[in-house]
């Protein structure tokens, strides 16, 4: 690693779990919708997404706020909430 490198790599923080501790909205991806103003990451994106299965994300408290989430990941870590919340 040279100097530089370090110095970078110094600089950055580490990563902690954090507990999720408000409901999340997402709805499922159809497959040919456009999906302008959605942010799609490079990993997903080179994973073969959009796909079938794989969700769209909002902010609750900005609905512009929209992303995708991949199927894989949504069905780890996701369950539909009760609907009385």
């Amino acid at each position: 690693m040279n100097k530089i490198s370090s110095v970078l790599f110094a600089l950055a923080a580490e990563f902690e779990k954090y507990q999720r501790v408000d409901m999340a909205e997402l709805r499922p991806y159809v497959p040919g919708e456009d999906l302008k103003g959605v942010s799609i990451s490079e990993a997903d994106l080179k994973a073969g997404s959009p796909k079938p299965g794989d969700m769209v994300a909002r902010n609750p408290k900005n609905y512009d706020d929209t992303w995708l989430v991949a199927k894989e990941y949504f069905e780890d870590n996701f369950d539909l909430a009760e609907a009385d919340h």
